[in-house]
């Protein structure tokens, strides 16, 4: 094995041995105006830089209540940096695909280990609102 391979392979079990397990848990309520946005994807995400691709950590549908709440967890070295998304189609008419935004969940949430004790209520949010650095994906939500 070359030294540059060694030194790879290296790093990447001592990455792995500082690895530690850190959980994010989210719960709210979706509405379109006066309605329940129900059936609607909502996922958690940990956001990473670098070679690290991005981790779903959990996803869910609202219930017909608008209601959804998720969990999730991962190995890293460092702290991770949650986000929820929400995939969606209120107030959308005719337009293809769905709107998608989403939203940092403050550090104080995260958990040390795989079970959440400390959950981020986003409320009850309106996504008739058209949020800042909002996109269209065309993926469903899956």
């Amino acid at each position: 094995m070359n030294s540059v391979l060694s030194v790879a392979v290296l790093f990447g079990f001592l990455a792995l041995a500082h690895a530690r397990v850190q959980s994010v848990g989210a719960r709210g309520i979706l509405m379109c105006g006066d309605r329940p946005l129900n059936n609607t994807r909502v996922k958690l995400w940990d956001d990473d830089t670098g070679l690290d691709p991005d981790d779903e950590l959990a996803s869910v549908l609202t219930d017909a209540r608008g209601s959804f709440q998720l969990s999730g967890y991962t190995d890293e070295m460092t702290d991770i940096d949650p986000w929820l998304k929400i995939y969606h189609d209120c107030d959308d008419g005719v337009m293809p695909c769905q709107r998608k935004v989403k939203f940092t969940i403050p550090d104080k949430y995260i958990n040390s280990g795989n079970t959440v004790t400390r959950w981020f209520n986003a409320g009850t949010m309106n996504m008739e609102l058209v949020f800042p650095e909002e996109e269209r994906d065309c993926s469903f939500g899956f």
